[in-house]
């Protein structure tokens, strides 16, 4: 019942109560005379009360400044007569209601335990209580060596995702592998990729793509673009010096075009943002639905050694590589989808883009307070520097035993 909040409104202790551990949440109120029907819900400074329905098993001690109120249905409580065992008994229903739970609920998500059944079921064990201190004191001890354990774990974490991130770093600045002067530089591909692309133009099976550009250094060290016969200087653009052979490329110029299509067929298979484990970078549950309930959003198509990078908060780093098994499924349009023109190893392709330097470039672009997102212009955009193709090869047979076994390490600490 729903009463206004005035100085005799008697409150409902709810299940939120317990389970954050705090007597003044809630906003619902019963009326003094409503109480004197249900007096026997009532509850009193020092009860313990135990939520008992979907989340449960949380226990919580009321405090002495509590407001006079009773508990509603997802709610028991346990009244204690003896105060000074008090601890001793939270600790002990804590763990026997918990255990409850999980041995009654066989896996199903919302759980109920009848409340006065479990209790009957245990024997409570009452030792003396001076042995009571004690168990309290060795359960504390362990508890805030398991707490420890915790915080070391973050850090663990933490200095993984560094370093990650500074060997991504050194890979893409050229640093990671030595520079080989044999190798082709990558400006010499991309212009053979060009050629290739203008007489396709020229059979009129493709279109000219009007952002296309070429980037180039001048005989006074500065960077020029030129797009069409237009040329401009683009020095406050570059964000670090590369190496020899090594060249920048607006996405545009390395990624094809995207691909749109339709499910066919009863069923088809679906990869959604939240299909992205974006701790590891890798599809972790793609979606089989019937295409006649297929959402709007399934349309993106993919092919083995794509990139899948999400549009929609892009911070969150829910970037994946396609490999052959998902190289048949659909993709949201809340990805980008990127394909390399020739220019990127698929391989090479996928740590660029989970690297530091593009996921924090494009997270500048931002827009949106409930979902914010970036657009594809923002990808094409991009500068990305493309080393030759021999030494993608050799970077990505570096990273990717380093990058195997720091993902071992992760999963070992989960």
């Amino acid at each position: 019942m729903f009463v206004p909040d005035t100085p005799d409104a008697i409150k409902i202790y709810e299940q939120k109560n317990a389970i954050n551990k705090d007597s003044t949440l809630g906003s619902y109120f019963i009326s003094a005379e409503k109480y004197e029907s249900l007096k026997s819900f009532e509850i009193f400074p020092n009860d313990i009360i135990v939520s008992c329905a979907g989340t449960i098993g949380e226990t919580y001690v009321l405090p002495i400044e509590m407001r006079k109120g009773i508990i509603n249905q997802a709610l028991m409580k346990i009244s204690l007569y003896d105060l000074g065992i008090l601890d001793f008994y939270l600790m002990y229903f804590d763990f026997q209601l918990k255990s409850a739970a999980q041995e009654q609920g066989h896996g199903i998500a919302l759980k109920n335990i009848p409340p006065f059944d479990v209790l009957k079921k245990y024997l409570v064990p009452i030792p003396p209580i001076q042995e009571q201190h004690r168990i309290i004191a060795a359960t504390n001890n362990l508890l805030s060596k398991v707490d420890s354990i915790g915080e070391d774990s973050e850090s663990i974490f933490s200095l993984i995702a560094k370093a990650k991130t500074k060997i991504l770093d050194l890979a893409i600045h050229g640093q990671l592998v030595p520079q080989d002067p044999n190798d082709e530089p990558a400006s010499v591909l991309l212009e053979r990729i060009r050629a290739e692309k203008e007489e396709l133009i020229k059979q009129g099976k493709i279109k000219r793509d009007k952002k296309e550009s070429v980037i180039f250094k001048g005989e006074d060290n500065s960077y020029y673009e030129k797009i069409g016969s237009e040329i401009e200087n683009i020095d406050n653009e570059i964000p670090f010096e590369l190496p020899e052979g090594w060249i920048w490329c607006r996405g545009c110029s390395c990624f094809e075009r995207m691909e749109h299509t339709k499910p066919q067929g009863e069923f088809f298979d679906y990869i959604d943002i939240d299909a992205v484990d974006n701790q590891f970078h890798c599809i972790k549950g793609v979606k089989h639905l019937p295409v006649s309930n297929a959402p709007s959003r399934a349309s993106r198509a993919i092919r083995n050694g794509s990139v899948l990078f999400s549009l929609v908060r892009p911070y969150l780093e829910n970037i994946a590589f396609v490999d052959e098994e998902h190289s048949h499924c659909m993709a949201s349009t809340g990805f980008y989808i990127c394909n390399s023109n020739g220019v990127l190893l698929p391989q090479f392709m996928f740590f660029l883009m989970t690297s530091s330097y593009v996921v924090n470039g494009l997270n500048q672009y931002m827009k949106g307070d409930n979902s914010p997102s970036i657009s594809k212009e923002n990808i094409e955009n991009w500068l990305y520097p493309v080393p030759p193709i021999e030494e993608q090869k050799a970077i990505c047979s570096k990273l990717k035993p380093i990058f195997t076994m720091i993902e071992n390490i992760e999963k070992s600490l989960n």
